[in-house]
């Protein structure tokens, strides 16, 4: 038996890395999908500098093709996705009297639609156990009408959740959007290293019980 793989589509510095992190303390390999090679890589070789396995790669959110071949070329290599992280959002300081629709429908496609494809290539390989794992935001309930792109993403995600959970629950396979109700951090309870703890709890529940959408309030 392979270790089990940790996916994360939207890898940075803060959460990104830190729930990757988490998930390899627990036994996880890690796989840091990020914008370019050039700002995912430091990520995977600083949790290998940590005695961790890892390894990074670049995916462009808005192409559907890429992040299908990011995704399944993780499969290709190890056989099995255990969790899928889905983590981007896209931020964008535009009014509703600025924001055109074009704006809109991409910053849905990056911050919604990319989980799709993701989805997708990945489930095949998604035994049961596995998890698909949702940063979510309390903008979702409480845009802010300087940003509306956001808070239209993370309803729309949290909403689509519900879809892929009902989806692939008959296999064993279950889904949840962590909706994050508060601003993040550098430190304290919402700070990257306590959401990321909270992630990995909303990920690893029982079946038993199981709800598609989890809070965290710090």
């Amino acid at each position: 038996m392979t270790a089990p793989v940790y996916v994360v589509l939207g890898a940075g510095p803060g959460l990104g890395l830190f729930t990757a992190r988490r998930f390899a303390e627990a036994g996880h390999r890690a796989v840091l999908l990020g914008q370019s090679v050039e700002q995912a890589q430091p990520l995977a070789d600083q949790l290998v500098s940590e005695g961790f396995e890892a390894e990074a790669d670049a995916v462009d959110l808005l192409d559907e093709a890429d992040v299908r071949r990011a995704v399944a070329a993780v499969v290709d290599r190890h056989g099995r996705v255990d969790v899928l992280h889905f983590n981007p959002s896209a931020w964008r300081e535009r009014t509703v009297l600025e924001l055109t629709v074009a704006e809109l429908l991409e910053d849905v496609a990056f911050g919604v639609g990319a989980l799709l494809p993701a989805l997708q290539a990945a489930a095949p390989a998604m035994p049961a156990g596995a998890r698909v794992l949702v940063t979510g935001s309390a903008a979702a309930d409480t845009p802010w009408s300087g940003a509306p792109t956001l808070g239209v993403q993370k309803a729309a995600v949290r909403n689509l959740v519900t879809s892929i959970d009902a989806t692939l629950s008959e296999r064993g396979v279950r889904a949840v959007a962590m909706q994050v109700n508060g601003l993040l951090a550098k430190e304290g309870p919402f700070g990257a290293e306590a959401v990321s703890r909270a992630l990995f709890a909303a990920a690893t529940r029982p079946d038993e019980g199981w709800t598609a959408h989890v809070s965290y309030d710090g």
